[in-house]
């Protein structure tokens, strides 16, 4: 797409967003010699946020064979 004029943008801004959002496509806007875009920006799942935690201690091999019956939490109580 060729970079556009800043009076182009102001009298089809409507138009010009929906065919980014549509396409993909970044429109181009010339002001001054400057060049800007108007870019769809991907979202981003919640899940991206997250950060890896160290939480087990020890073998967490032993986790895998650790039955409910040798839990004695009970006893600490």
């Amino acid at each position: 797409m060729a970079p556009l004029s800043l009076t182009a943008l102001r009298n089809n801004l409507f138009k010009i967003v929906d065919e980014v959002i549509r396409t993909g496509i970044p429109a181009e806007i010339e002001r001054n010699g400057h060049r800007l875009k108007i870019v769809l920006e991907e979202r981003k799942s919640k899940l991206d946020n997250l950060k890896p935690h160290d939480c087990i201690v020890g073998d967490p091999d032993e986790l895998i064979k650790l039955k409910v019956a040798q839990w004695l939490e009970t006893d600490k109580l």
